[in-house]
């Protein structure tokens, strides 16, 4: 099945613990592979794509083998061969809400973690180019800035102080969220 015809998912990403909360929206093809979806979701959260990653899907881990034996290790599955489609229904069912939930965490020591909710399913339009951010709220932590706490905390010291008060450590700048820049960016991946 090519992406042309291939069913779209309406997708929630959501950086847990944040607050407020940080989050995008998009569209991505069912026919995504999970190490594309992760390139997806390191442009529309700002990430680097420094730092390891995973997926997880209940009891089950996905990863990229950085090196071998990596994935024997993790006792996770090759993302590079695990379509979107393999995992998340291609219809709505015929009662109730179309819902699908998975999680990525990307920095093992930081341990970012996002809530990934498919939140709908659209049949196939050639028309709709994918993957692209639909919306989102709230700029994204930097990398290496200490995890959810420490970025939450720093949100607060930030409020509380003036910028020439500001230790080094503190000045770790959110990356800001830009619609149009990462919808740009999204045409490379």
């Amino acid at each position: 099945m090519s992406k042309a015809t291939a069913p779209i998912y309406q997708v929630k990403i959501s950086l847990k613990d944040s607050t407020p909360l940080i989050w995008r929206q998009l569209l991505v093809s069912s026919e995504t592979k999970l190490s594309q979806f992760h390139q997806i979701i390191q442009v529309a959260m700002g990430w680097t794509d420094s730092h390891l990653h995973l997926f997880r899907v209940g009891p089950v881990t996905f990863s990229y083998p950085h090196e071998p034996g990596d994935l024997e290790e993790m006792t996770a599955v090759d993302e590079r061969y695990v379509k979107l489609s393999h995992l998340v229904p291609q219809r709505r069912p015929f009662i109730g809400e179309f819902h699908f939930e998975m999680e990525y965490v990307y920095d093992f020591g930081d341990s970012w973690k996002h809530e990934i909710i498919f939140e709908d399913v659209f049949l196939p339009d050639a028309k709709q180019k994918t993957p692209v951010c639909l919306a989102g709220e709230n700029d994204c932590p930097a990398e290496d800035s200490g995890g959810i706490w420490h970025y939450n905390e720093s949100l607060q010291i930030r409020s509380d102080v003036t910028d020439n008060e500001l230790d080094d450590e503190a000045l770790l700048q959110p990356i800001p969220f830009n619609l149009k820049a990462i919808n740009q960016h999204l045409k490379t991946v």
